[in-house]
């Protein structure tokens, strides 16, 4: 489990948005649904209320930054779909990764670590 996996296909995300859980935070939204293998699966998306190309090519590179430092906590078999709101581009990776954290802790996905 040492590879990062991207959702790219609409109906994979559709799919999430259908069945998974979301968590909701001022600066992320999380999508979270059990998949059938032992991967762990990650898609982000950025809306136009976000804002210009930069800002949201800042939110995705934000998110991913966020999700990498997260990864080796994280229990296998889960979907993810992070959806980037209008305050992401103007916060730093931190804040994303505290709000992703909370979201992961919230599910129970994140490995004890005692």
């Amino acid at each position: 489990m040492s590879e990062y996996i991207t959702i790219k296909e609409n109906r994979e995300f559709s799919r999430i948005y259908k069945k998974g859980k979301s968590f909701v935070s001022p600066v992320l939204v999380t999508y979270i649904l059990k998949n059938r293998s032992n991967n762990l699966r990650y898609g982000i998306t950025t809306g136009k209320k976000t804002g210009n190309a930069v800002k949201r090519s800042r939110s995705r590179r934000v998110i991913r930054a966020s999700y990498y430092q997260l990864f080796s906590e994280l229990k296998s078999g889960y979907d993810f779909v992070f959806v980037a709101r209008g305050k992401t581009p103007y916060v730093k990776s931190q804040v994303v990764y505290t709000a992703m954290r909370k979201h992961m802790k919230e599910a129970g996905i994140l490995q004890q670590t005692d």
